[in-house]
């Protein structure tokens, strides 16, 4: 115990106070506090132990890996971005293309068709495909039907049947409204690979007009080459009777074409278009907005 009127000095040693006292002896102490367990480097099992000098390599090392974890993150972040981007681009710009008349097409073929006359859908009252009589005339007097004309026409590397002048036997087609090549062979189960296609159809050459047409002039329509075209079967059947806002070809590149062929028919025939059918049209040519007519 310590007596009252001593204190230690800061060698260890007794010493007396003011007050007196004897000197004790001496023993080793100091004075500064027990270090903080929390600041002695921390290692992983995976890491060798420090040697002297070594705590600042360490410190360097993690430094180091949290720099590249950090680099790694931001390039994903980069590459999130830019396919965002990429998606959501096209469209911003295509409709701000389109409200700014950007891509407002002023070719031959819009320009055509923003002089047809526009009317509601119609009735398709007393429609009947036979009334347009197609493939019953001869126009040109060559002694072959349309369907004959048009694909001698539309085809390659044509071959005709012996004995006839007329009747397609085998041919090439690349097809407008797929772009696949069709090897055309006559024949029962065979010669509906190839059909020929009204541009504008019966029906809606109906809808459109020609419902008031004399019979002359409904079979001088069915039978003309310029709005018939010998396309895939399976595509002609797809298409049916359907205008421009129901059905496109499903080879993009040739959608500027049939639209534009469509345009020109529309226009030999002072044919109507409906307010949907013109959209459509428009839309199609703002793709190719110095289209020309066929």
């Amino acid at each position: 115990m310590v007596s009252r009127g001593n204190r230690l000095d800061t060698s260890g040693s007794w010493q007396k106070d003011s007050a007196g006292g004897e000197e004790q002896g001496k023993f080793p102490i100091t004075d500064a506090p027990d270090p903080d367990p929390s600041d002695y480097p921390r290692y992983s099992a995976s890491e060798p132990l420090p040697t002297q000098g070594s705590t600042a390599h360490g410190y360097a090392y993690r430094s180091r890996k949290t720099s590249w974890k950090m680099f790694a993150l931001l390039v994903a972040l980069a590459v999130l971005v830019g396919l965002v981007i990429a998606l959501i681009l096209p469209r911003v710009s295509a409709q701000i293309a389109t409200s700014t008349g950007a891509n407002n097409p002023t070719g031959e073929a819009a320009n055509v068709l923003q002089s047809l006359t526009v009317r509601n859908s119609g009735s398709s009252s007393g429609y009947d495909r036979d009334l347009f009589g197609f493939r019953q005339t001869d126009d040109d007097g060559n002694g072959c039907d349309i369907r004959e004309d048009v694909l001698a026409r539309d085809m390659t590397s044509v071959r005709y049947k012996r004995g006839s002048s007329c009747q397609v036997y085998t041919g090439v087609l690349v097809d407008p409204y797929t772009g696949k090549t069709i090897h055309f062979h006559r024949g029962v189960t065979t010669s509906a690979l190839v059909q020929i296609d009204h541009v504008v159809a019966l029906h809606n050459a109906w809808n459109s007009g020609a419902s008031s047409w004399s019979t002359a002039k409904r079979y001088q329509f069915a039978n003309d080459p310029y709005n018939l075209l010998a396309v895939d079967g399976n595509a002609n059947q797809d298409k049916g009777d359907a205008s421009a806002d129901e059905w496109l070809p499903s080879n993009k590149r040739y959608r500027c074409s049939y639209v534009a062929r469509q345009i020109a028919v529309k226009k030999k025939y002072s044919l109507t278009v409906t307010e949907s059918e013109k959209t459509a049209m428009m839309t199609t040519l703002s793709s190719c907005p110095a289209q020309k007519l066929p």
